[in-house]
C-alpha cells in the first residue's frame, strides 16, 4: 500500500491504533545478548503454546529489539500490565501462558528480585536498572517489532515527517534542531543544527545524507541496538534531514559484522519505499529522497567522517585534512551531511515535542539523553540511556549495580579507545561533553568500560594504544610512527624493562600526536595513556622502579607462590598446572617451583583456599 498524502498516513495510523489496547502481548527481547541465550526458542515456544491452546489471534507474540538489561536475558515483557519476566527458559512458557495470560496471576519466581528489599518487582520500570533511566531513544525497543512498520506507526512513527512535510519549511526544521541544542552523538559532539545549516547553505544541486553506523569501539553496541530494534526511527531522522538540507540521496554505512542491523535496516528501507515514505514525491509533497545501505569492512578508522566517505567511494578508508569541510565537499566532492545513528534517532523526538522540551533535558551545554553501553567489571551489563549530566556514581552503582564480588571501583574508561580513564576520585563527575573533556576523557560514541581494583592501568593504556596502532590507516607519519613508538614503550614498562625517562618520552609523543596527526584518531590516541599517567602515576612508577605490578596483571612482573598455612593439599592446582611446576602429597601443603612456572595463573584461579598467592 503506497501512501500518497499525509491524510492517508494518518488514516492508516488511526486504523492501526484502533486495535484493542487490552489485548495481551508478549514481547520477547531479540537483542544480541538474548539471542545468544536462545531467546528465539523461547519465542517459538510461546507461539506454539498459544496455538495449541486455541489462543491465536487473542494473544500477540512479537520479537523486539534489545531491552537493555543484557544480564537477565532471555527477557519478555507482557503488556498491557508491563510485567517483566527474566531468565526465561522454554520450560517456563506453558506456565506463563496458563498462569499469567489465562488466569492473570503473577509468577514471582520469574520476576526480578530487589537486592536490598528481597522483594520481587512486577513492573520493569520499577527495577533499579531502569527507574533512573530516561529512555527516549531506547524506550520503543521493548514495544515494537523492528520488522513491523505498523508497530512503529502505532507509537507515533513518521508523525514528525508528516509535520515537517505538511507545515514546516527547511529553514524552520534547521532552526528547531539548532534551538534544541542537539550535539552529534558520534563522538565529536558538534552542534547538529549548525552542521545541517552549513550543508544547506552550499550552492550545489547534489547533496548527500549519510548515517554513520560504523561502530568500532571495543565494548560499544549502542548504534547497533538502535538499528536492530528501531530502524524506522533512524530512517525518519534521515528523511527529515534530507528535506532540511535539500538532499535526494542518502546512505547508511554499517559494519558488516552487524548482520542483524544490516538486515533490519534493509528491511525498513524496503518497507518505507512500499509505503511511499521513501522514493519520489513522498506523501504527495513533491519531495524525493531514497537511501542505500553500504556495508563497511570493519576498519575502525572508517568511523572518521572523511575516511568513511572515501570507503563509500570505493577507495581505501583513509582520512583527509580537515581544512576542507565535508559540508562543502564530502562524498564525491559534493556537500554531505554525516550524523551517527543515535543523532538521527533524536530528530523525530525534537520535531514532535519541540526544541524547548528537548533543551530542558540535560545540562547547559549538553542537551537530551545519551545511550551508553555499560560493560566491564559491573554487575548489570547492558545498554543504559540517561539524561546528560547524570553523575558517574549513579550510573555505576544505582543503575549498574556496582562492582562484582564487592570489589572496589577503580576507574571507568569513556569515549572508546581514544577516551580517557576516569578514577574513583572523580566518581561524582557529571557526564556531559565538557566535563568529560576537562577530566581528560571524552563522550565518544558512548562506550563505558568499568574497571575494578584488579585492573592494571598501565596494561589498559598498553591495550588501547596497540588497538589504535593496529587500526591506524598509516597515512600520516605522526599517527603511524608515534603509536608504534608509544606502544613499544608501554610494552617495555609492562614487562619490567621500563626506564624513568620513558614517562617524559611518552608525554612528548602524546603532544606530537595531538598536534600533528591528520585526523581525530591520532589526535586523541594518547588520551588513555595521558589520563592513566595523570591519575595512576604510582602504578607506572611501581612497574619501573620496583619491578612490580600492583594489580598483579602484568605477567612478567608476577611471581606465584603457595602459602603453606592456607594449603589443604586438595591437589587441584597440581592437577591443573600445565607446566608441572607444583608438587606435593595429598592433604599436605604443596610447593610451587618458580623455575618451572610459566605464569599462566591457572593455579591462582582454581585455588579455593587463597593458598596460591601473587608475589
Amino acid at each position: 500500500m503506497k501512501l500518497t498524502s499525509i491524510n492517508e498516513l494518518e488514516e492508516l495510523r488511526r486504523v492501526i491504533s484502533s486495535k484493542d489496547p487490552d489485548k495481551p502481548c508478549i514481547a520477547v527481547c531479540g537483542g544480541p545478548g538474548c539471542l545468544a541465550k536462545q531467546c528465539l526458542n523461547v519465542r517459538d515456544a510461546f507461539i506454539n503454546e498459544v496455538s495449541a491452546r486455541g489462543l491465536s489471534g487473542k494473544v500477540d507474540i512479537k520479537t523486539t529489539g534489545c531491552h537493555g538489561y543484557c544480564e537477565l536475558g532471555p527477557i519478555a515483557l507482557i503488556y498491557p500490565q508491563g510485567i517483566f519476566y527474566q531468565r526465561l527458559a522454554v520450560d517456563d512458557v506453558a506456565e506463563v501462558i496458563e498462569e499469567t495470560i489465562v488466569n492473570e496471576n503473577i509468577l514471582n519466581r520469574l520476576l526480578y528480585t530487589d537486592e536490598k528489599t528481597r522483594k520481587p518487582i512486577k513492573n520493569g520500570n520499577d527495577i533499579p536498572f531502569y527507574n533512573k533511566q530516561m529512555q527516549l531513544i531506547l524506550g520503543n525497543n521493548s514495544r515494537i517489532d523492528p520488522h513491523s512498520p505498523e508497530d512503529y506507526l502505532a507509537v507515533g512513527g513518521y508523525t514528525a515527517l508528516a509535520k515537517v512535510l505538511g507545515s514546516m519549511k527547511p529553514e524552520n526544521v534547521i532552526g528547531e534542531v539548532k534551538k534544541s541544542g542537539l550535539r552529534g552523538r558520534g563522538g565529536g559532539g558538534f552542534p547538529t543544527g549548525r552542521k545541517w545549516e552549513s550543508t544547506r547553505n552550499t550552492q550545489d544541486d547534489i547533496k548527500y545524507v549519510i548515517c554513520n553506523a560504523d561502530e568500532g569501539d571495543p565494548g560499544a553496541f549502542m548504534d547497533r541496538s538502535i538499528l536492530e530494534g528501531n530502524p524506522h526511527s533512524v530512517l525518519e531522522g534521515m528523511i527529515i534531514c534530507a528535506y532540511a538540507i535539500g538532499s535526494n540521496e542518502g546512505y547508511v554505512y554499517v559494519r558488516n559484522e552487524y548482520p542483524l542491523a544490516v538486515s533490519n535496516i534493509k528491511t525498513a528501507i524496503k518497507q518505507a519505499r512500499e509505503l511511499g515514505l521513501l522514493g519520489e514525491d513522498i506523501l504527495g509533497s513533491g519531495f524525493t529522497f531514497d537511501v542505500k545501505v553500504n556495508r563497511g569492512g570493519g576498519a575502525f578508522i572508517c568511523g572518521e567522517s572523511t575516511a568513511l566517505m572515501a570507503s563509500l567511494e570505493g577507495k581505501p578508508g583513509e582520512p583527509r585534512a580537515k581544512y576542507i569541510h565535508t559540508s562543502d565537499k564530502g562524498l564525491w566532492d559534493k556537500p554531505s551531511n554525516l550524523n551517527n545513528v543515535e543523532t538521527f534517532a533524536n530528530i523525530p523526538l525534537i520535531i514532535n515535542k519541540g526544541a524547548e522540551w528537548y533543551a530542558g533535558i540535560g545540562t547547559e551545554s549538553s542537551k537530551g539523553t545519551k545511550v551508553f553501553s555499560l560493560v566491564g567489571k559491573i554487575n548489570n551489563t547492558g545498554l543504559v540511556e540517561v539524561p546528560m549530566g547524570m553523575r558517574l556514581r549513579e550510573i555505576i552503582y544505582d543503575i549498574g549495580g556496582g562492582i562484582p564480588g564487592g570489589k572496589a571501583f577503580k576507574a571507568v574508561q569513556t569515549g572508546g579507545p581514544s577516551g580517557g580513564c576516569i578514577p574513583e576520585s572523580l566518581i561524582d563527575l557529571p557526564v556531559d561533553y565538557d566535563r568529560l573533556m576537562e577530566a581528560g576523557s571524552m563522550m565518544g560514541s558512548g562506550g563505558m568500560i568499568v574497571m575494578d581494583e584488579d585492573t592494571c592501568m598501565v596494561d589498559v593504556a598498553n591495550y588501547f594504544t596497540h588497538f589504535l596502532q593496529e587500526e591506524s590507516c598509516g597515512k600520516c607519519v605522526p599517527c603511524r610512527e608515534g603509536l608504534f613508538q608509544m606502544g613499544g614503550i608501554l610494552t617495555r614498562i609492562t614487562e619490567g624493562r621500563g626506564r624513568m625517562e620513558d614517562l617524559a618520552l611518552i608525554k612528548d609523543l602524546a603532544g606530537m600526536l595531538g598536534d600533528a596527526s591528520l585526523c581525530g584518531l591520532g589526535k586523541t590516541a594518547a588520551n588513555p595513556v595521558l589520563s592513566t599517567l595523570k591519575y595512576f602515576e604510582d602504578e607506572y612508577l611501581a612497574h619501573i622502579s620496583d619491578g612490580k605490578c600492583p594489580a598483579g596483571v602484568c605477567k612478567n612482573l608476577i611471581t606465584y607462590g603457595i602459602n603453606p598455612g592456607n594449603c589443604t593439599g586438595c591437589g587441584l592446582c597440581l592437577k591443573k598446572c600445565p607446566a608441572g611446576a607444583i608438587t606435593g602429597e595429598r592433604k599436605q601443603p604443596h610447593t610451587l617451583n618458580t623455575g618451572n612456572c610459566i605464569k599462566c595463573g591457572i593455579c591462582y584461579d582454581v585455588c579455593r583456599f587463597s593458598a596460591v598467592v601473587k608475589e
